[in-house]
């Protein structure tokens, strides 16, 4: 039982925002680095400040 409305796949295309930028890719990279750490700083500063409140 087939329910696809795809007929065909020709003609299909894919739009890569920003692929073909490197110094976009590399501000998203630093964005996504900087979100990273910076959660897990400041998830190690809180835990921290728990166990020498507990």
């Amino acid at each position: 039982m087939n329910t696809s409305p795809i007929d065909s796949w020709d003609g299909a295309e894919a739009v890569f925002t920003y692929a073909d930028n490197p110094a976009m890719m590399g501000l998203f990279l630093l964005v996504a680095l900087a979100i990273t750490f910076g959660t897990i700083i400041i998830a190690a500063v809180h835990e921290k400040h728990a166990y020498n409140n507990h």
